[in-house]
């Protein structure tokens, strides 16, 4: 195991000479099996000058517990803890138990899951090489991000999302969590407990993070087309600011039209408020083109746009972005300076090789086939059953189920002893009366994968129909 670290403690005020503190402290460590036979002890000479004594207080110290037979000798391989009946084992991280199933072959539909396949491929692994291979530097990356991946993002968002944007309209991000906490620490610099409003049914993490950075959450009914204009000018408490899902609304899977669009920029333009564009898989289109982003609209109103990597790529890389612009971009961005990126340097060289090299592009091109192919098994399997209605299948990486029967909380739990792991849909709901149904994310399984669990989640449904 290695050269052993006890830190030891000595009192030069106390009646006990030193030879015998560092001896009671070595043999209390290794009783307590702090200390084990595969470990070896520091040098005498070494242990000596750390503690501030003479070689001699240590060498009497080991001899006393060599004596003792908790120290044995073994020549150029240094001084080890003799091998004792008496010694503890060493304490033992206690594993969680598994929420999987007993057969451990889980087949997991949890949503906002996409492919891991980029990670396995050439250009993916030369990005990390180019960005490991770069000069080091001592210095934290720019609180904003790094140039070289803000002008990749500029260039990404111009081709995928039509939105002509400047490397300074951008800011690096840890995800979606931290580019919303962040615009909660923005909006909290004028009132404590900012009101922001957030559709009903949502993204619950959302909902959560800006709750816990302090946000007052404000609730609006919605269907899968997202809010309407007709509905802000009801509202009796205007919020600071909206977060919407225009592109594809979170869970139910449509998107906002045009009129309603501009109908919300001119409401937030009137009424001051912040418009939050969450356009979290917007490049995943299977069935129609893209309306343009909330962002890209001509208006006066303050819009950022929240993107982020976690589906186009990976959420193990927490990494994203905000296009800002106007003043509260400029807030946006003294908050940021403020507190500091939480992106690593190199992870932000290897995405920006990898954006530039045109790596993310062919991903993307390569994900959506693939993507749309596994949709494509969805309907077939479940698209003519009369019992069950399918949505949110135009674009992204999961499919919403709603049925009458059976509850979908006991579907799922009956789903999961049997290998698959389902979430139904009223998880995404905050004050409305959840309608009955199922999310499933087909992103992260194979096609087998996916085909065994539809067959289990319809046989299910025709068992208890």
């Amino acid at each position: 195991m290695g050269e052993a670290e006890i830190p030891i403690e000595l009192n030069r005020q106390s009646s006990v000479n030193l030879a015998a503190q560092v001896a009671n402290q070595l043999r209390a460590a290794i009783l307590k099996g702090l200390l084990q036979p595969e470990h070896t002890l520091p040098a005498t000479r070494r242990l000596a000058s750390e503690l501030g004594v003479s070689r001699g207080v240590v060498v009497r110290a080991f001899e006393q517990l060599s004596g003792e037979g908790f120290l044995e000798g073994s020549g150029a391989g240094g001084t080890r803890v003799a091998v004792r009946p008496d010694i503890q084992s060493p304490p033992l991280i206690q594993k969680r138990p598994s929420s999987s199933p007993p057969h451990g072959d889980l087949i997991d539909l949890t949503p906002g899951r996409p492919s891991a396949s980029p990670f396995t491929h050439r250009e993916w692994r030369h990005a990390w090489k180019e960005a490991l291979s770069e000069q080091g530097t001592t210095l934290l990356p720019p609180a904003l991000g790094t140039l070289a991946l803000r002008e990749a993002v500029a260039q990404h968002v111009a081709v995928s999302r039509g939105l002509n944007a400047e490397p300074e309209d951008i800011i690096i991000t840890g995800g979606t969590s931290d580019a919303l906490h962040l615009v909660v620490d923005m909006l909290r610099g004028r009132r404590d407990h900012p009101r922001i409003m957030v559709e009903d049914p949502g993204y619950p993490t959302a909902r959560r993070v800006m709750s816990a950075a302090g946000a007052r959450l404000l609730s609006i009914p919605v269907d899968e087309n997202g809010l309407r204009s007709s509905q802000l000018e009801k509202i009796r408490q205007i919020p600071d600011a909206v977060l919407i899902t225009p592109s594809h609304q979170y869970p139910l899977g449509g998107r906002m039209a045009v009129q309603e669009r501009l109908g919300l920029l001119k409401w937030a333009d009137t009424n001051g408020v912040l418009v939050l564009e969450d356009d979290y898989d917007s490049e995943f289109r299977h069935s129609r083109m893209p309306l343009p982003a909330v962002a890209s609209l001509p208006t006066n109103a303050d819009v950022v746009l929240v993107g982020t990597f976690s589906k186009t790529l990976s959420p193990w890389l927490r990494c994203g972005y905000l296009v800002v612009r106007g003043s509260a971009g400029q807030r946006i961005k003294a908050t940021r300076e403020a507190l500091d990126t939480p992106v690593s340097g190199v992870l932000q060289s290897a995405l920006a090789h990898y954006i530039q090299g045109g790596g993310l592009s062919r991903h993307i091109t390569r994900a959506r086939r693939e993507y749309s192919h596994r949709r494509s098994l969805i309907m077939d399997r479940l698209g003519s059953r009369e019992d069950l209605e399918l949505s949110a299948l135009d674009g992204g990486l999961h499919a919403v189920i709603r049925f009458e029967k059976p509850n979908a909380a006991e579907l799922a739990g009956e789903a999961l002893k049997q290998g698959v792991r389902v979430v139904p849909l009223a998880g995404y709901y905050s004050e409305r009366t959840p309608t009955n149904g199922l999310i499933i994310g087909y992103g992260a399984v194979t096609d087998l994968q996916l085909t065994k669990a539809l067959g289990i989640l319809a046989n299910l449904l025709d068992s208890t129909s």
